[in-house]
């Protein structure tokens, strides 16, 4: 009985910290459309380095300096759906002219 407590505890626990984690990406637009994600993304970039450094200078860590990323995450994920829409476009295409590849091929095999 004591170990099925300590487990119904733990679970609630867990379940807990992962309605909070839920709540958090929400309520800071994680969850919400791209420009709110980008403009969450931006807020947590601008605010983690102070709060690190702060950090790191109460317990008296000392961390090498962050490098600085110009990169963009959205335009990352929008350039790889535009190249995924494309392929799956051009698929039915590509696959008659294999297809007509290989039928040619084995063709020429058989002769």
């Amino acid at each position: 009985l004591n170990c099925c407590a300590f487990d119904a505890f733990r679970f609630l626990i867990k379940g807990g910290l992962a309605g909070a984690a839920v709540y958090v990406a929400y309520d800071q637009g994680l969850l919400g459309s791209g420009t709110e994600g980008a403009e969450a993304l931006r807020k947590a970039q601008a605010a983690l380095p102070p709060a690190i450094q702060e950090w790191t200078s109460y317990l008296g860590w000392e961390l090498p300096p962050t490098p600085k990323f110009d990169f963009s995450l959205s335009d990352s994920w929008n350039k790889g759906v535009h190249t995924v829409m494309s392929a799956l476009s051009v698929a039915p295409t590509r696959a008659c002219e294999y297809t007509v590849e290989g039928w040619k091929y084995v063709k020429d095999l058989v002769k």
